[in-house]
């Protein structure tokens, strides 16, 4: 009986045992399925399969990237590779005048074909990659020539497209910010005009391995109708090609975006064709001074001179030191030349005037030499009267023409009173005229006639100047 019992027991223990272990097998299936429910998956209990690790394993065997060698061009030994190029221009950031440098913005587009990448579609449809897979295959070696500074962008990843046809064709896209050379002729500045030029060329391989050509022509250069600049005017964009020759390594294709750009010639009206003509016209203002006012005079003068030297140095400042005159340089130095030719009139009226009151002086100190004293009766003959300034009066001196001591009568010292009397009160009327005559005529000679012809001939030359001048240049 208790044997029995005991296997009973040992039988119970091992269904039990059987029971749990069917328990958690059924439980864990159920918790897989929840867990697959929550991720978007179906509740069945296939094994769900990871597709982005299928589709990397088929996109490395699509493009069979570790097959070939791609430090090598397409077709190596065979005909040159054509590649295609277009730009889209998408700003034009600066022109710097000093540097004679221009900084451009744009998308580079390179597109050719590579039958090592070549692929089986059923759907004929592109495949697009990053930056990434630009370092395992093989790309077009393009610089920009004579280019000073020159990135990739990379916010927030680098700014980097690759395309990728069935039939091998690639697509190879890039923005890029270039500061490229310029070189700029100035002798109009600023009534000029200055053509750009942004070329592009393959570093390493001559034109019988690689072809660079304009993808569409003319076409293949777009730009942005919103770029402007704050001083030039964007007149035109267009492109050319020509082979360049390096003596080392041989004939290169070289492809060029040209642009022509016309300077706004209003800022410099305001900054500095106005001011000039202001001081300049200002300087002709001492011509109507009184030349005695020489501090008055001297000091315009001298203010002006100095003005128009501020003028010139702060446009020389904003320019490149070139060895040739420009247009704005005339206008400054000729009417630095008309201010400074002001002040050197004044000069020359200052020490004519001097010269004529130094003469004058002498003669009136002559004059008061040779004259005689002044008599004060009749009784002496041929005696004529002395004004209050020491010489005779013409007039006094006619009027007693024709007596002499024995042809005048024999006067009471009365008679001859009165006489005295009366020619001296002729003699002050006479002086009184000739006063008044005097100080008229030193009016008149207050204006020196360098300053009269001064007033017509400075202003009439300098229309004439400005009249050629922007004949000339506009």
């Amino acid at each position: 009986m208790p044997y029995y019992i005991k296997f009973l027991f040992l039988i119970f223990c091992l269904i039990l045992i059987g029971e749990c272990r069917k328990h958690k097998s059924r439980k864990r299936r159920w918790s897989g399925a929840v867990e697959s429910h929550k991720h978007g998956a179906p509740l069945t209990g296939k094994k769900i399969v990871d597709n982005t690790k299928s589709h990397k394993v088929k996109t490395d065997h699509l493009l069979r990237v570790d097959d070939h060698d791609f430090t090598m061009r397409p077709a190596f030994a065979g005909p040159a590779v054509p590649v295609g190029v277009d730009v889209q221009v998408e700003s034009l950031d600066s022109i710097s005048e000093v540097d004679m440098d221009f900084t451009m913005t744009l998308y580079l587009r390179h597109y050719w074909k590579d039958e090592r990448l070549s692929f089986p579609s059923t759907t004929n449809k592109s495949m697009t990659f990053d930056g990434r897979l630009v370092k395992k295959i093989w790309v077009p070696d393009v610089f920009f020539v004579h280019s000073k500074r020159s990135f990739i962008h990379d916010t927030t990843t680098e700014n980097i497209m690759l395309r990728v046809f069935p039939d091998g064709h690639v697509l190879y896209s890039l923005r890029v910010t270039v500061t490229a050379a310029c070189n700029m002729d100035f002798s109009r500045f600023p009534l000029d005009s200055q053509t750009c030029t942004l070329e592009l060329e393959s570093y390493a391989y001559t034109d019988e391995d690689l072809m660079l050509y304009w993808k569409s022509g003319d076409e293949s250069l777009s730009t942005d109708d919103r770029i402007s600049l704050s001083q030039f005017l964007i007149q035109k964009f267009h492109t050319t090609s020509r082979l360049a020759f390096y003596s080392s390594t041989g004939w290169y294709n070289r492809l060029y975006i040209n642009f022509t750009l016309r300077r706004h010639i209003f800022f410099f009206l305001l900054q500095t064709y106005f001011p000039a003509t202001l001081m300049v016209m200002l300087s002709w203002v001492s011509f109507w001074i009184d030349r005695r006012a020489v501090p008055a005079r001297v000091s315009l003068g001298i203010t002006t001179v100095l003005t128009m030297s501020t003028i010139i140095t702060g446009v020389n400042a904003s320019m490149p030191r070139v060895s040739y005159i420009k247009a704005v340089d005339i206008y400054l130095w000729v009417s630095f030349v008309f201010v400074f030719l002001s002040v050197l009139e004044y000069a020359a009226v200052n020490y004519l005037t001097t010269v004529r009151d130094g003469k004058d002086r002498k003669l009136r100190e002559k004059a008061r030499e040779q004259s005689l004293p002044c008599t004060c009766g009749m009784s002496h003959t041929g005696t004529g009267m002395v004004d209050g300034d020491g010489t005779y009066s013409e007039a006094d001196t006619n009027s007693l023409a024709g007596y002499t001591r024995a042809d005048a009568p024999e006067d009471t010292p009365e008679k001859q009173e009165h006489m005295v009397v009366h020619l001296s009160l002729d003699n002050e009327s006479t002086g009184t005229k000739k006063k008044a005559r005097f100080r008229s005529f030193s009016l008149m000679q207050n204006t020196h006639a360098i300053d009269t012809y001064s007033r017509m001939i400075f202003p009439g030359s300098y229309i004439i100047f400005n009249l050629i001048y922007w004949s000339a240049y506009c």
